[in-house]
């Protein structure tokens, strides 16, 4: 930018040539809003132009594109300015002039029809004209540029401007007032029986059934992983997690007694919108909801105010409050509706095509379903290529409890007498006629056979026998009521159904 101090050329004049763009006419500063004063828009222009002249008289001499981003409300603010030469980038605080005169434009601009804005990036080319863009929250602010909300309700008190008027997500964040949470304790707190609404039953027909949904679920998080997606579903032990591309998402929660929790937000839902706008009083997500329904189980959305749904599964069926219909979530759950569309989406993550690549995709989904999916399965799918992550594919469905349990290890057999010789010493059963030192171990399938012999080393007709599983659970019979044989095969198929095997 030499040119534009050398030569004895005025700065206005090389600033006009450097920066043709950024004028009042051309409207690429400020666009006319409807009944917006005239004069109030020049004031604006000529603001705008003394913070670019600013920031170049700020910018190195060979910077060549100057990029500041202004995040402000009357208490707080972040900014910053990128320096872009031939040679490199630099970022730099801008200086207190360019502050001033960022808030003085801000001040005038809150008078436009529009209101405040609360970010506004310059962007500013050499020979390329300038750009100015104000940012009024249609999309949510990243974190460094996102302030307390009683910053921004600080600012609408000063602009006298309503939270109604607001971007739905940003209208939350200032004025949700916790409505969406639910503690522990508030959960405990009896609803009031005079209007208290019941829980609404979701028909089969519209929402899969939670076995089908956590399984499902876990075949599209495989499948993200193995295609190398950092998108999509994920799983944890007991938890699932979505984030849509439509800014929707949702988490999963798997609690013992076969129950769940299923919350989340829809980014464009009608009844956030109206809620917040106020057209319509805020849904009761949580009418008829269990006590057990609380904060630890709901979607993160919750603390922000933009919840939009939650549904949880109790005695076999899906139950919700007020919540929409689950054709009304799809941009905020994963494809879970039918085996068939897992399959289609799963297919279409493959890297190779081939003709029964979506038939694979089918069997790897009923597998999971039935809880038996393999790590071959995936291998159908998606090959075994270097850019395949089969291993982090199969791990999300071994967190999700659908594989197929081939890895299990065999219990010592000094393990299995152990168990049994502690819970006879426990429970008084040690006596001359059946020691606990005396203890051996035959092995059986998927576990061990162990008591006390006689001196040929038979078994004791009526006294006890036990079984250990090599997960350790301990069973208990005798040989007066059990044949061994028959006993030790229920003991391995019960053992067989804990691990899904």
């Amino acid at each position: 930018m030499a040119a534009m101090t050398g030569d004895g050329a005025s700065f206005s004049e090389a600033f006009d040539e450097a920066f043709p763009g950024l004028d009042a006419a051309s409207g690429h500063v400020l666009i006319p809003e409807p009944g917006a004063d005239p004069a109030l828009l020049a004031l604006a222009e000529r603001q705008t132009r003394r913070l670019a002249e600013c920031l170049i008289g700020e910018a190195p001499s060979d910077c060549r594109r100057i990029t500041a981003v202004f995040a402000l409300t009357l208490r707080s603010e972040a900014s910053r300015v990128l320096h872009l030469t031939d040679r490199a980038s630099t970022n730099a605080a801008p200086g207190p002039d360019a502050l001033r005169l960022a808030r003085e434009l801000r001040r005038t601009t809150a008078q436009l029809p529009r209101g405040p804005w609360w970010r506004m990036t310059l962007d500013l080319r050499v020979g390329g004209g300038a750009q100015v863009d104000f940012d009024y929250g249609d999309e949510p602010f990243p974190d460094e540029h996102l302030f307390a909300p009683e910053d921004y309700r600080a600012d609408l008190e000063a602009f006298d401007w309503s939270a109604e008027k607001l971007p739905t997500w940003l209208s939350a964040f200032v004025s949700h007032g916790d409505r969406q949470t639910r503690s522990p304790r508030k959960a405990a707190v009896p609803a009031d029986t005079h209007g208290a609404r019941s829980a609404q039953g979701v028909s089969p027909k519209e929402m899969p059934g939670l076995t089908e949904t956590w399984a499902r679920w876990a075949v599209l998080s495989a499948a993200f992983v193995a295609a190398g997606s950092e998108w999509g579903p994920r799983m944890q032990p007991s938890h699932a997690r979505f984030e849509g591309s439509a800014r929707g998402g949702s988490t999963l929660w798997m609690l013992a007694g076969g129950r769940a929790v299923l919350s989340g937000g829809v980014w464009d839902a009608p009844s956030l919108a109206d809620a917040y706008r106020g057209d319509a009083p805020h849904l009761e997500l949580f009418a008829g909801a269990p006590t057990w329904v609380a904060d630890p189980l709901l979607d993160e959305r919750g603390k922000a105010g933009l919840m939009s749904f939650c549904y949880w599964w109790e005695s076999g069926r899906w139950l919700r409050g007020e919540s929409p219909k689950a054709e009304e979530l799809a941009t905020a759950i994963p494809g879970v509706w039918t085996s068939e569309t897992v399959a289609g989406i799963v297919s279409k993550l493959a890297q190779r095509v081939a003709r029964d690549t979506e038939t694979a995709a089918l069997r790897l989904v009923t597998a999971a379903e039935g809880g038996f999916a393999e790590r071959g399965m995936l291998a159908e799918v998606f090959g075994n290529g270097e850019g395949t992550d089969l291993d982090g594919a199969y791990h999300q469905l071994v967190m999700a409890g659908v594989a197929n349990r081939t890895d299990l290890p065999q219990l010592p057999r000094h393990q299995a007498i152990a168990i049994v010789r502690r819970y006879m010493l426990a429970h008084d059963l040690d006596d001359p006629d059946y020691r606990a030192a005396d203890l051996v171990a035959d092995r059986v399938d998927c576990g061990w056979m162990v008591y006390a012999p006689v001196t040929d080393g038979k078994m004791r007709i009526g006294r006890g026998l036990f079984f250990v599983a090599d997960d350790e659970v301990l069973e208990i019979t005798d040989t007066q009521n059990s044949y061994p044989d028959q006993y030790a095969k229920e003991v391995a198929r019960r053992y067989r159904e804990r691990w899904g095997l």
